[in-house]
């Protein structure tokens, strides 16, 4: 195998974690800001790109870092190494209320294909490249753009999903349709398009969006129950405007912060 064998243990309900177990001269690769905490003895680097190339030279570095900023992402990545002699751990936190799913590209034939900030760590070895969108419609409307990533190796990778996770195996020619913002990610065997929602009360008046991804089997499709925009436009939409409170949480609503003393005007 290229990539490291490595043991983990994921931890929590809403706001998970993975620990993962390294031995001597093992390493895994993560992205900036997900680390939460490790042993004595592991040693953190920051490179360029995945760490799946860097034996090839200033131009592959700076290939698979520039790989990462059409995703979105940093040109960085950080290798946490145990140098000791035993046994060591380090942990990595999901960025928001979630599952973290463990990947297994053995499984996958060496490719699982996934949405842009799903990512969050690797055993060293495992390539995160960038999946280019053949189909325009696809391009244009399917949230993600045209560019997903790529996870590619043989070793162990983990995304991260909002909410509750879902994992479908569709049967060849089998349909499954979805949010498009839903989308975790799915084997490269899934053939992934955009279908328009049709209909004018559906267009107007649905409130789900104009478009929909459909997945045609044979493969496997991961699906989020909560993706991090939908969950970000509800907190911007939930935020006061001019400093006044919606009196949420309360059924006099705007006459409870007056009854509560909040009398400003």
């Amino acid at each position: 195998m290229n990539a490291n064998e490595i043991d983990y243990q994921i931890y929590g309900e809403e706001m998970q974690y993975v620990e993962i177990e390294l031995d001597p001269q093992e390493a895994v690769v993560a992205e900036a800001g997900s680390f939460m905490m490790m042993d004595t003895d592991i040693k953190m680097d920051t490179i360029f790109g995945d760490g799946s190339n860097q034996d090839t030279g200033v131009l592959g570095k700076l290939f698979s870092a520039g790989k990462r900023l059409l995703t979105g992402e940093s040109l960085f990545m950080t290798v946490f190494l145990n140098i000791g002699q035993g046994k060591k751990q380090v942990s990595f936190a999901s960025p928001y209320p979630g599952k973290i799913i463990p990947i297994d590209l053995t499984e996958f034939r060496g490719k699982f294909i996934c949405q842009k900030d799903a990512f969050l760590c690797a055993a060293k070895g495992v390539s995160v490249g960038i999946e280019f969108s053949k189909k325009l419609g696809r391009g244009l409307f399917g949230g993600e753009g045209f560019i997903m990533q790529k996870l590619e190796g043989d070793g162990m990778a983990f995304v991260h999903a909002g909410g509750t996770t879902a994992k479908k195996t569709l049967a060849a020619g089998e349909v499954l349709k979805v949010d498009t913002g839903c989308i975790i990610g799915f084997t490269q065997d899934v053939d992934y398009d955009i279908e328009f929602v049709g209909g004018i009360k559906n267009t107007v008046f649905g409130g789900e969006g104009l478009f929909y991804a459909t997945l045609r089997g044979p493969g496997t499709v991961y699906i989020q129950s909560l993706p991090f925009s939908r969950l970000a436009g509800r907190v911007l939409a939930s935020i006061p405007r001019g400093g006044k409170q919606k009196g949420e949480g309360s059924i006099l609503g705007g006459l409870g912060d007056l009854l509560d003393g909040d009398n400003r005007f």
